[in-house]
């Protein structure tokens, strides 16, 4: 199973900047799914981003321009850099991966990390 530590989350202020990273430790070839999703308090769980095992990628419509998910195969490492951050991208950020395909990476993923949080204030 794939292992992913999350670092990069903190506290900003509205319009502020932030990049998550999540390294990934065990296989994680190209064909792996990894993504991000996001889960706040009292609020179902929302996928944020994701580049699929052939490369494409899929950011959720309402945070396109503002969240740019991309991925360096030789660290191993997935980012998400996230810009003019709003109050409700509060939320813990969690990286997901899986060697499955799309939906279960989306849906159900193997693996995923602790979480980092991300709290913007206004």
């Amino acid at each position: 199973q794939v292992q992913l530590v999350e670092s990069g989350g903190g506290s900003v202020q509205s319009g502020g900047s932030l990049t998550l990273s999540c390294a990934a430790s065990g296989y994680t070839g190209s064909t792996f799914c990894m993504g991000w999703f996001r889960q706040a308090p009292g609020k179902k769980r929302e996928g944020v981003a994701y580049i699929d095992g052939d490369g494409s990628v899929s950011i959720l419509d309402s945070l396109e321009g503002r969240f740019t998910i991309s991925r360096d195969s030789a660290k191993n490492t997935l980012y998400l850099q996230m810009n003019s951050l709003k109050p409700e991208d509060t939320a813990m950020y969690y990286c997901a991966a899986d060697n499955r395909g799309a939906y279960y990476c989306r849906v159900s993923p193997e693996s995923r990390g602790q979480g980092t949080q991300v709290t913007v204030s206004s």
